[in-house]
């Protein structure tokens, strides 16, 4: 085997694969951000900060309804509301992911653009 046939043993990853693997848990952000850093893209970065948007909304609206969730009756009924409110984080997740499977750079709805605006400095 020469030096020639060896030209990159490690195939390179795509700007929609790192997409969609930014949407697959914190783990898959990690890893996509890394990869972001190995192979600049327009469409990666769009949705590594979508992704990081999202995922944040979800923890901190999560924070909330937990701690409402110990509190008697307003609480309850408060806690069940933010449970309405992650099933919407759900639905957006889910057409982020479409959006990114798609290769397509669509913002969310609501606040995609703060996102964009927010998390620039993520490069």
């Amino acid at each position: 085997m020469n030096n020639e046939e060896i030209t990159n043993p490690v195939p390179s990853v795509d700007g929609k694969s790192i997409a969609i693997i930014s949407y697959i848990t914190i783990i898959g952000w990690i890893i996509s951000y890394i990869q972001y850093g190995n192979n600049k893209s327009q469409l990666a970065i769009f949705h590594i900060r979508q992704s990081l948007f999202l995922m944040l909304c979800m923890f901190f609206t999560a924070i909330v309804q937990m701690l409402f969730a110990f509190t008697p009756y307003l609480g309850w009924i408060i806690s069940t509301s933010f449970s309405l409110v992650m099933l919407g984080f759900l639905v957006l997740w889910v057409i982020a992911l479409l959006n990114a499977i798609n290769g397509e750079q669509k913002p969310l709805p609501v606040f995609g653009n703060k996102a964009q605006d927010l998390l620039k400095t993520i490069k």
